[in-house]
């Protein structure tokens, strides 16, 4: 199969304008004779869902929580990003779309990039209009602030709660609409496969996470809105519920999985403390805009502060070194994401770091506190500060914050096209579960953006145009596909339920996690590589031997729903080692420890491997089949990435 993306032809700037006149429309009467399924509700699918139903189309919307609004998008802090150059300090569309393409280090699309930074202007009057909260100044004007990767303030906030208060307006839409009986909301339900029919994606096969009951729904289109895959590595910032499965069910289907190599470790999250911990817990990368980031200059003081005989506002300045700001004087402690993790990790791998375990670095606001006084911060940062406390027990008003990078979003995901249709017709994936617009590494405060994007300003009008195609004739639920597809669910489960082994699903995850942080985490070689793969192909063999999964199916089963995730992480983990394998480069967050400068930063092979990496699954045990859509660079110059 031939990869287009469907990119449309002409000046970067006209491209989506042109393509939305060129796109069939549907017309109002005939929209209300379409049925559209979307599965998950956090801010793509959430917006998505209220948007189609706005426009006349009946929706059918999906998720596992028992309320839209505690999809984990809820979880982001930091901000939501928008060219609108508020501050005057040089901002525009073009430089929005420079900065995410040089971010995530030339691997995206230019087409769709831009497209990104167009809408993203319209993102803030939307969720204006809807009440969201946004900080403001004192004349009442939208503040802003910076965030990495950036030299201009273009991210907008509301406190360190943003991701709350947008997913809270695309609920407040969607809630709307359900009360207008356009919108059918399915709570506690699962997706666990895709219905084909003539090869388009005609409807889902979900379970019933309180009684298990396994039922099928048809629709026209199948919208996946379920987030990222950080989970395979067990502990990430996610939440725990977090998983791959809607979207590894439908590559098992026929959609290719993009880049699943390329993974983002945050610099800022709290260090684990042991194997007691099943999560991990993200501090907003807006915090550097005011915090410093140190390491003692000397393994000496560095063992001194470990062991208690030092205390970290005891050290002098000359004593401290805030290695973001000497080695990178033009961004200092804002570089993107992918430098400043893992810059942390090369202070804690010369014995440089701190806290009882020596894997941490500081975050330290005592010059911002005494700059704009305590009052000041705590106005900008405080929820922050408190869950630190929380967590820690320490007061980051009075001693430094002890950070440490860990797994955060996922840049890989289903191949879309520039419509956010996959490889399979009628199937479309939006948000994080998606591939298409950060390259190698995502940019702060670009995550909220692109769900909103995809989901207010993108997939209305590109829907339409398949929609216009296929006719809106009822789909028929009677089709075989609709038995045959649940039946392979209904024995899925069956198989899963008959493991009656002695290791806990979780131990299983655990033992996955570890083996994707040390061999395919922050930085990753060939030996590391080829030692993974076999490791998770012993592992996944002795899980469907050795697991134990309790209860039965008709019932509320969490050990049931686990193994499941769990069983399609250990596929997902093997992909992700092939496709770092293959990349014998480094970019971004997908950093190969052959392939780097003399100074350490990482080293791209623009000749080789300037494509996206589309997988195509070829049956249970069986390599996948690599497919290479090669990126074309017209607007922008290739060059190593430099934030000196």
């Amino acid at each position: 199969m031939t990869l287009d993306a469907k990119i449309p032809a002409g000046p970067l700037a006209e491209k989506w304008s042109k393509h939305k006149f060129n796109l069939k429309l549907v017309n109002p009467a005939n929209k209300r004779k379409y049925d559209v399924i979307v599965v998950g509700t956090g801010l793509a699918g959430a917006s998505a869902a209220a948007s189609l139903a706005e426009l006349g189309y009946n929706v059918k919307a999906f998720c596992f929580q028992d309320s839209p609004r505690r999809a984990h998008s809820i979880a982001a802090q930091g901000g939501i990003n928008a060219a609108k150059n508020y501050r005057n300090d040089g901002d525009s569309v073009y430089r929005l779309f420079y900065d995410t393409i040089k971010g995530g280090d030339y691997r995206a699309r230019e087409g769709n990039v831009y497209r990104l930074a167009q809408v993203s202007v319209n993102i803030i009057d939307q969720c204006v209009a809807q009440g969201v909260p946004f900080a403001r100044e004192y004349g009442g004007l939208l503040d802003n602030r910076s965030f990495g990767g950036a030299q201009v303030s273009r991210t907008f906030y509301a406190r360190g709660q943003t991701g709350q208060q947008l997913l809270l307006g695309a609920y407040s839409a969607l809630n709307r609409q359900i009360n207008a009986g356009k919108v059918k909301m399915y709570t506690r339900t699962e997706m666990l496969d895709v219905v084909l029919v003539d090869g388009k994606a005609q409807g889902i096969v979900t379970r019933n996470l309180e009684n298990g009951k396994i039922e099928t729904h048809s629709g026209h289109a199948v919208l996946l809105c379920t987030g990222g895959y950080g989970n395979v590595f067990y502990l990430s910032t996610n939440a725990m519920g977090c998983n791959v499965t809607a979207a590894w069910r439908a590559h098992k289907r026929g959609a290719y999985f993009g880049n699943p190599c390329y993974t983002q470790i945050h610099p800022t999250c709290i260090p684990v403390t042991g194997d007691h911990q099943s999560k991990l817990t993200l501090m907003s990368e807006s915090l550097r805009n005011d915090g410093r980031v140190w390491a003692p200059k000397t393994v000496e003081l560095a063992q001194k502060l470990r062991k208690g005989e030092l205390k970290a506002v005891d050290l002098k300045e000359e004593d401290r070194d805030y290695f973001l700001e000497r080695k990178y004087p033009a961004f200092g402690n804002l570089v993107p994401r992918d430098v400043a993790s893992r810059n942390g990790k090369e202070m804690v791998d010369e014995g440089r770091g701190v806290g009882s375990t020596g894997i941490a670095v500081f975050l330290d606001f005592a010059d911002a506190i005494k700059r704009l006084g305590e009052d000041a911060v705590r106005a900008k940062y405080g929820n922050l500060f408190d869950m630190y406390y929380q967590i820690t027990d320490e007061n980051p008003y009075k001693v430094p914050m002890r950070i440490y990078p860990a797994v955060h979003y996922t840049m890989g995901g289903l191949w879309v096209d520039y419509n956010l249709m996959t490889s399979v017709p009628g199937l479309y994936a939006l948000g994080e579960a998606n591939f298409s617009d950060h390259g190698a590494n995502r940019l702060g405060a670009s995550a909220l953006m692109q769900g909103l994007a995809d989901g207010y300003f993108v997939i209305p009008y590109t829907l339409g145009d398949y929609l216009a195609t296929i006719g809106p004739k009822p789909i028929d639920a009677n089709n075989p596909a609709f038995a045959n597809a649940k039946k392979d669910v209904e024995e899925r489960i069956k198989k899963l339920l008959s493991l009656k082994g002695t290791k806990t699903v979780d131990e299983y995850h655990r033992e996955l996690g570890h083996i994707m942080w040390e061999y395919c985490g922050m930085a990753r070689n060939e030996e590391g590589l080829k030692k993974a793969k076999g490791l998770i192909q012993n592992l996944r063999a002795d899980f469907w031997k050795n697991a134990i999964v309790l209860g039965e199916n008709e019932e509320f089963n969490s050990s049931l729903e686990k193994a499941g995730r769990v069983a399609d992480f250990l596929e997902l983990g093997e992909l992700m080692v092939d496709d770092a394998l293959m990349r014998k480069e480094s970019c971004g967050g997908h950093f190969r420890i052959e392939s780097q400068t003399d100074e350490g930063e990482a080293l791209r092979d623009d000749d080789h491997f300037a494509f996206v990496a589309a997988w195509e699954y070829k049956g249970d045990n069986q390599p996948e089949e690599l497919h290479k859509e090669e990126l074309v660079f017209e607007n922008v110059h290739l060059t190593q990435r430099s934030y000196k």
